[in-house]
């Protein structure tokens, strides 16, 4: 997607080393930053430098493909691979597209002499980061079907090109909607407490020349009441087998509310979110961060720097989750590269099936 009017894609791979947009610095500086080491890109994904299931699933694939070319010759080369492996699958454990990646990719080198084994890594990282491009150009042409010229649609933290490596599941049908002529103005909430909405799918919204209006997380049932909400649509970042889905703490709230002023509430997320071996939304396990998240914020002074301010009384404890869970009942459909589907275990199943 644009940045300045130039096409950038979220991470790639330069070489050896993982290139990815910084996500902590906007929407006050874009830079891009280099991982030259499967520690780093694992740091990367931990510290949030990337973010959002389909990144950070490429993310981690790129990593494994360090791994590989870090890996010793002779009988210590195993040990190395699984430890790096194991390094990647720890720094976020809710993002099911993580695992579908690293999984992916060690299948694609698994049993291979050591002298093809990077190549073939390499070849399935590149593969998987180009297949998330299409199923979510997919997914913004499915979804777009669902938006008319002049609705307001309300997201919850980020799910667009930042979050993917292009396109984006959840802002994916705005862009296509906007390529085609339609108006369509979108309500970002703020996303506490690391403010995903109002510091990157605003920027990247109005990168795109989609106008925007940053939400206060606590306006929304205000702003449904009032009839200004026509459509919600939202990311996942785990998908159960029935249904039930994981997304930034808060997207509950939205769906209950959608559901409370007969708004269409929507998932938006391609099939390597899916999680079929997950029964259902309580199985999903939710990442508890930090209490400096909660008790600080982090902003630009009128100097030009960053800064962190505290925020909160001192002495005052903090819970964190990152993630909720929206049960299926709540979910209107769920807009995949396949096409719009019923949060139902049948429909599931059936699209997981599809090549």
């Amino acid at each position: 997607m644009l940045v300045n009017n130039q096409p950038y894609r979220t991470v790639w791979l330069e070489g050896s080393t993982v290139r990815l947009i910084d996500q902590r610095l906007l929407p006050h500086r874009f830079e891009i930053v280099g991982m030259p080491r499967h520690e780093e890109t694992a740091r990367a994904i931990r510290e949030m430098i990337v973010r959002g299931a389909p990144a950070i699933g490429a993310a981690g694939a790129f990593g494994l493909v360090q791994v590989v070319l870090e890996a010793p010759e002779g009988p210590g080369r195993d040990a190395y691979i699984n430890a790096g492996e194991a390094l990647l699958r720890a720094t976020r454990p809710t993002a099911q597209n993580l695992f579908y990646a690293l999984d992916r990719v060690r299948r694609a080198f698994d049993g291979l002499p050591a002298a093809q084994q990077a190549d073939a890594a390499r070849a399935e990282a590149e593969a998987l980061a180009d297949d998330d491009v299409r199923q979510n150009e997919a997914i913004g042409r499915h979804g777009a079907e669902l938006l008319h010229n002049g609705d307001t649609l309300l997201t919850h933290c980020n799910a667009g090109w930042l979050a993917t490596v292009d396109w984006g599941t959840a802002l994916a049908p705005v862009y296509v909607a906007r390529r085609a002529g339609r108006r369509i103005h979108v309500l970002a909430d703020e996303t506490r407490p690391r403010c995903q909405g109002a510091n990157l799918t605003a920027w990247e919204l109005l990168q795109e020349g989609v106008t925007v209006d940053v939400l206060a997380d606590n306006a929304a049932g205000l702003l449904m009441r009032r009839g200004e909400v026509n459509i919600v649509i939202t990311g996942a970042d785990r998908i159960a087998a029935n249904g039930d889905a994981a997304n930034k703490i808060g997207t509950y709230e939205k769906a209950l509310l959608a559901r409370e002023h007969g708004i269409p509430f929507y998932i938006a997320a391609p099939s390597t979110t899916f999680d079929l071996n997950c029964p259902d939304g309580d199985a999903i396990p939710i990442e508890e961060r930090g209490a400096d998240e909660v008790h600080y914020a982090w902003g630009w002074t009128d100097e030009g720097k960053m800064a962190r301010v505290r925020i909160a009384a001192p002495g005052a404890g903090a819970r964190n989750p990152a993630f909720d869970v929206t049960p299926a009942e709540l979910i209107t459909g769920i807009i995949t590269e396949h096409g719009i589907i019923p949060p139902t275990r049948d429909a599931i199943a059936r699209t997981i099936a599809k090549p």
